[in-house]
């Protein structure tokens, strides 16, 4: 028996798949596989409180579910996974192997694409998941120029509070300004990738070191774009596309430019739009919040007090 969270389990064949040492799955491959969400949703015999997802990075979701004893099928998808609170001993057996840690703040368990493995929850718990394409990897390994990934390791309550504190923040952004939180996702899906890439892989990634911004008139579009009070797409995706850079280096180009990511620089031209509509106009908050974005007047309220210390309304009053 082998405990701890550092095994590497290799996949095993499933529906006439064989997945070789070493081997990556492929778009064809887990076209046949079971897709990951629809798998948890059957081992956790329950629908996720809140998920959000995104075609070209990957999907986020949170779960509460009940203890759990029951075989995990092999997934289209890697699934990376951390836990908000609380403290619980998870066990995971594959053949002869078997994995024994605790689920808890700060660690994170990895389901590769196409391994499958017992498991044995004894309590109800939270988690919270993030469903990654072998595509996204790929792409985040091209773009930033690093060797193609290996395997992802397979881990059981493995410390690392970097992944966990990405993913818990991912999680915060299933509800709010729909535009915002799609692109915080996108930011931090590749952030995600990358981190993943760099810690859990077979192939450690290497970080390329970043070399200037954006020119003038590409930063000047993109500002232009995310200032738009139209139905510009503002994805990570559009922003790139029209930058003529990947995503990767769209992100880290434009934080050179300008100190802040998109996502950063985004909250904070909508933040003071915000401020300007509460003090120079008699708009309730709820019209604001409509005016804004925001999915109700309470995420509005939350975020705007995340980031001034304030309710919207006591700021307004105080202001005037």
């Amino acid at each position: 028996m082998m405990t701890g969270s550092t095994a590497l389990m290799r996949h095993p064949s499933h529906k006439g798949l064989s997945f070789t040492p070493g081997a990556r799955p492929d778009d064809n491959a887990t076209s046949e596989l079971r897709a990951a969400d629809a798998e948890m949703a059957r081992v956790l015999k329950t629908k996720p409180l809140r998920m959000a997802s995104d075609s070209q990075s990957g999907t986020i979701a949170y779960w509460k579910h009940e203890p759990l004893h029951d075989v995990v099928e092999p997934m289209a998808d890697h699934v990376i996974m951390t836990y908000p609170a609380g403290s619980q001993a998870l066990e995971r057996r594959s053949g002869k192997s078997a994995a024994i840690s605790t689920a808890r703040p700060g660690v994170v368990t990895i389901i590769p694409a196409g391994s499958t493995s017992r498991w044995d929850i004894h309590r109800p718990m939270h988690v919270v998941q993030l469903y990654l394409p072998q595509r996204t990897l790929l792409r985040i390994a091209d773009e930033a120029s690093t060797a193609s990934p290996g395997d992802l390791l397979e881990r059981t309550g493995h410390p690392d509070a970097i992944t966990s504190r990405l993913l818990l923040s991912a999680a915060d952004s299933l509800e709010g300004c729909a535009t915002l939180d799609t692109l915080f996702r996108q930011q931090l899906t590749d952030l995600l990738a990358t981190r993943v890439l760099a810690a859990h892989a077979g192939v450690p990634a290497a970080q390329q070191p970043i070399i200037g911004g954006l020119s003038p008139t590409v930063l000047r579009r993109a500002i232009e774009r995310l200032r738009s009070d139209s139905d510009a797409d503002v994805s990570l995706s559009a922003l790139a596309s029209e930058a003529g850079l990947s995503r990767f280096h769209f992100c880290r180009s434009f934080k050179e430019s300008t100190g802040l990511s998109p996502h950063a620089w985004l909250r904070q031209h909508r933040l003071e739009q915000a401020m300007n509509m509460l003090r120079e106009t008699d708009e309730p908050v709820v019209s604001i919040a409509a005016a804004l974005g925001y999915s109700t007047q309470t995420a509005f309220a939350a975020a705007f007090k995340k980031l001034t210390g304030e309710t919207p309304s006591d700021w307004r009053r105080r202001t005037r």
